[in-house]
């Protein structure tokens, strides 16, 4: 039989043709919904629905990255929301940078909270932001290089299991309580918003949002291609070996550690990314994003979507995010409860996640009888 070729392996599995045209035809109509349609018809997306349906597919981003370590290399994160919150921050500064005079202290400067707080000049680390090639080398390098140097010590000191992601935890609950000070330069509490223009066009003018829209689009289909490129090379089987047996693939002359690592940065880059794309969609960054809630949260998208897949990281991340918004409204005072209970009930019931129970009946599904050549 002929050697399938690597774009059939790559376009080769069901999932990943359905998620990739639903995600070009998702990233092509919502704009056109949104611009050509008339705001009284039924047909019309507005800014708040195209808005969410952005914000989900940088969640969708990050749960990308999140299955990407968990699923396929067996390290079980629990801080990657300090990788897509120091997305968010650099992406942030750049937006405060581009203010100027047009805050409440008209300082040309000094941002509001800056002169608020009785700031004399500008801290060294807000340099560069003004010039957004600057801000988005920030977004890849910051993310990036904590998780080289955390990586690095961590799986050199063979830290895994368990223990890792408690000391992945604790990376990002330290990084919520040093932005919560008002001293550290990043907004406190308050964190950084009232935003104003990106690239010179205005954030909330309905072009600019579009633009974000399909950026976010655009930015998730790379990043699963890239994910999915990395999972069917040589590399990705390698840490598949060590996914399911470190210890012999150690043995076997791989260095464990170096595989881990490059993955991990990787993931880590694009988390930052998606908090990059988040933060001009939402309007805001604060330490609240480093909470650890938030990336336990994230390994319920992909546990709920099927992990070791992608596009189940995808399509968890989409579904109970909606359910989030829906009981957030409807049933405020018990949706943390619900959303406990629906991991416990995956973890039970559907351990390999959504996309695994639907592999699972298309497997039952028997295949119709191919007809006798003549």
């Amino acid at each position: 039989m002929p050697r399938a070729s690597f774009l059939e392996l790559l376009f080769g599995e069901r999932g990943t043709r359905v998620f990739l045209g639903v995600l070009v035809a998702v990233t092509i109509l919502v704009p056109v919904l949104h611009l050509a349609v008339p705001a009284d018809s039924a047909l019309h997306v507005s800014t708040y629905t195209m808005t969410l349906l952005g914000k989900y597919l940088t969640y969708a981003l990050l749960a990308v990255a999140v299955d990407l370590v968990w699923g396929y290399c067996g390290i079980l994160s629990l801080g990657h929301a300090a990788f897509f919150a120091l997305g968010g921050y650099a992406m942030g500064m750049y937006l405060m940078r581009q203010i100027g005079t047009r805050g409440v202290y008209g300082n040309p400067v000094l941002t509001d909270f800056m002169v608020f707080l009785n700031y004399e000049k500008l801290p060294w680390f807000w340099h560069g932001f003004d010039m957004f090639w600057f801000a988005s080398v920030m977004v890849v390098l910051a993310p990036g290089l904590l998780a080289l140097v955390f990586g690095w010590l961590a799986f050199r000191s063979r830290v895994t299991g368990v223990y890792l992601s408690i000391i992945t935890q604790a990376l990002t609950y330290a990084l919520q309580q040093a932005f919560l000070q008002n001293n550290m330069g990043f907004g406190g509490n308050n964190g950084l918003t009232d935003f104003k223009d990106i690239l010179g066009f205005p954030i909330n003018a309905p072009g600019t949002r579009v633009g974000l829209f399909m950026a976010s689009g655009v930015a998730l289909l790379l990043g699963y291609l890239a994910c999915r490129y990395i999972t069917l090379s040589r590399a990705g089987r390698v840490v598949n070996a060590i996914r399911d047996a470190e210890s012999r693939t150690r043995f076997i002359g791989y260095r464990v550690e170096n595989y881990k690592l490059w993955m991990f940065v990787f993931s880590a880059v694009l988390a930052g990314i998606a908090g990059a794309l988040y933060v001009p969609q939402v309007g805001i960054i604060n330490p609240s994003e480093f909470s650890p809630i938030n990336s336990i949260e994230v390994v319920i998208w992909v546990a709920v979507g099927g992990r070791a897949t992608l596009y189940g990281a995808v399509a968890g991340a989409v579904l109970v995010n909606y359910a989030k918004t829906f009981f957030t409204t409807a049933l405020p005072e018990v949706w943390q409860y619900a959303l406990g209970a629906l991991f416990i009930l995956v973890t039970l019931f559907l351990p390999r996640g959504i996309a695994g129970l639907l592999e699972y009946k298309r497997r039952r599904t028997p295949s119709p009888p191919r007809e006798a050549p003549a």
